[in-house]
């Protein structure tokens, strides 16, 4: 769904390139941390350990970027590096 007029998408793009690509890297971390904090917040409730955490929120984060028996490769290496 898009219900954004043309003139404000383009009146935003011109603000967003009027700053330094410092201001957007800046930007976009801030975006992705507080991304991060509502992912774990989600999964907290489905985790039992730290390392299960970080496993979740890996497949949660970059599931999609890798086949399906890669991601659960490196999902069971958060565990192995736990010590478990």
């Amino acid at each position: 769904m898009k219900d954004t007029p043309q003139a404000v998408e383009d009146l935003y793009r011109t603000l967003l390139m009027e700053r330094s690509g410092v201001e957007r890297l800046k930007m976009g971390c801030a975006m992705f941390d507080a991304a991060r904090v509502l992912a774990r917040a989600h999964l907290q409730p489905q985790c039992d350990a730290d390392e299960d955490m970080n496993a979740k929120l890996f497949i949660r984060t970059y599931g999609g970027d890798f086949e399906p028996d890669i991601v659960e490769r490196i999902a069971q290496r958060f565990s192995v590096r736990q010590g478990r």
